[in-house]
């Protein structure tokens, strides 16, 4: 059984001509000479690199369909007709008491100081890409208003246009960074902080110091790496003068924009696109833990740590020193992970997927926690969309893991209300938005409830952050009813015996109990005692 078929996907723009494909190479069964197109290889032949990349750049996000043998699927919730667990103290479970819309949906994370969250979800890291940038606003007030985390990813200060440097190269004023925060900070109300990640550049350009200097945040974020690519953050650039300018700030420009072969190649029209690269990292622990220290000194009272789908000797560093360091957060991506530009080769073929890795996690948790040492929070990433695969997460993981990482899931709603704003404003919206009404309140279900709150501020929040609002909304409802039926009332109450595996492959992999054995014993007491 083939698992992806290679050499043609939308993702790409590639097809195969013929509806007969071999299998493992991902070529027509018949390969005519005079073909006309396109997939990968016929493309590549002169295009090149460019194939590498999914796009249009800056207007898609791409997750990879590699159909690994095991996911979350393979896991069924389990439902009971008795008990509540976790209800507030001294509250008898009755009918009246257990009912779901009184499920509490908040979780914290953090060492010391818990940073709460009204939903165990939280964005994925919007970086230097040009479709994070272009849809900040409606991101970041999105995530606010619904009282989640956001995460501003790698690379945003370095490709700033606006950025300056001081005489020892380091950040003196990035107004990209500065409208970044500002925005989140307009509308959070003390639920959900924002995470600025750094990399190796972020890191030679002094990133930390001018996020702690000028806006005194509590928090910063390690990036050890992601699950959508084992390399460094990439972006692409469309003119020599913008390349020369990055690389001039200490990043891989691929091709050389400074050589005259690249420049020759842009004018006769060839070259379109400049590639912007981040550097790998090189973990040690004592390196790491000198890093620790020196972003306490620095100001920051709080550090996180994201890393990616790497071997299961990685997954142990991030445990191991997350653990020695006192990080507040460790979260972890599996693959194949979503971007808004990776190699798409490398999101289909390298890493260790989701479902795999958090497996992983909570069993290397464990015997850490045997050891005597205390596991960090933890937050799964790496594919997750709604609510019934975020509750298998946080079960599975149970007690490790607070949260879920989501990435183009939580972008999606922002796109769309973005768009329906233009749509009104152009007079122009499509059949499936006109049949729910033609104004802003017949269209958002949640709108009068945040004019209710807001008042007069409610022209301050775009769509598309309303978008995310009411997408969280249906999520909190969705997670209250699964969480219901299982009768656990706060997410603490979660855990793995909640779960039961559909296949045996998924309860070795897990070591969820089997759908066959799952509370066997104590079916059997009460049927025969």
């Amino acid at each position: 059984m083939n698992l992806r078929q290679p050499n043609a996907n939308e993702a790409t723009g590639t097809a195969n001509r013929s509806r007969s494909v071999v299998p493992c190479s991902g070529i027509c069964t018949r390969c005519l000479d005079g073909c006309k197109g396109s997939c990968e290889i016929w493309l590549s032949s002169f295009r090149g690199r460019e194939v590498l990349y999914p796009g249009p750049f800056g207007g898609i996000t791409a997750g990879a369909d590699k159909n690994y043998p095991v996911d979350y699927s393979h896991l069924n919730i389990q439902g009971y007709a008795v008990g509540a667990k976790g209800l507030p103290e001294g509250t008898d479970a009755n009918p009246d008491t257990a009912v779901f819309s009184s499920v509490d949906t908040e979780t914290g994370y953090g060492w010391d100081r818990k940073v709460k969250m009204r939903l165990p979800i939280f964005t994925g890291a919007l970086g230097s890409t040009e479709i994070a940038r272009v849809n900040w606003e409606h991101f970041a007030i999105g995530a606010a208003i619904s009282g989640i985390t956001l995460v501003c990813g790698e690379n945003v200060c370095g490709v700033d246009p606006g950025l300056k440097l001081d005489a020892k190269g380091k950040i003196s004023e990035s107004p990209e960074m500065d409208w970044r925060i500002a925005i989140y900070r307009k509308f959070n109300e003390g639920y959900g902080e924002i995470l600025v990640q750094m990399n190796v550049e972020d890191t030679r350009l002094g990133t930390a110091e001018y996020v702690s200097s000028k806006h005194n945040l509590d928090t910063i974020e390690l990036k050890w790496g992601q699950g959508a690519k084992c390399i460094g953050g990439e972006i692409k650039v469309t003119s020599p003068e913008r390349a020369i300018e990055l690389k001039k700030r200490g990043y891989i420009v691929l091709p050389d924009p400074e050589q005259k072969k690249s420049q020759d190649a842009f004018k006769a029209g060839a070259l379109k696109e400049f590639e912007r690269h981040s550097r790998l990292g090189f973990v040690t622990k004592e390196g790491f833990m000198e890093e620790i220290d020196r972003l306490r000194d620095i100001g920051f009272s709080r550090i996180t740590l994201k890393t990616g789908a790497y071997s299961m000797v990685e997954l142990a560093m991030a445990l191991r020193y997350g653990s020695e360091a006192k990080i507040d957060l460790l979260t972890i991506d599996g693959a194949p992970g979503g971007t808004g530009m990776s190699p798409w080769p490398m999101m289909n073929e390298w890493g260790i997927p989701t479902f795999y890795l958090q497996s992983l996690a909570c069993d290397f948790a464990r015997k850490l926690e045997k050891k005597g040492m205390r596991v960090p929070d933890l937050a799964m990433a790496g594919g997750f969309s709604d609510e019934p695969v975020v509750f298998k997460a946080l079960a599975m993981g149970s007690p490790y893991f607070k949260a879920v990482c989501m990435g183009r899931g939580l972008m999606i709603p922002g796109m769309v209300g973005k768009n329906i704003e233009k749509w009104l404003q152009a007079g122009d919206l499509p059949k499936s938005v006109s049949k729910y009404g033609s104004t802003v309140d017949e269209i958002f279900v949640c709108y009068e409830e945040l004019k209710e709150k807001y008042g007069s501020r409610i022209k301050e929040i775009p769509l598309g952050a309303v978008g995310i609002y009411t997408y969280t909304q249906k999520f909190r409802t969705g997670l209250q009813q699964l969480m219901a039926g299982s009768r656990n009332f706060r997410l603490p109450s979660l855990s793995r015996g909640d779960l039961m595996a559909l296949t045996r492959e998924a309860s070795d992999i897990s070591g969820i109990p089997y759908v066959m054995e799952a509370r066997y014993d104590e079916a059997m007491a009460t049927l025969l005692d």
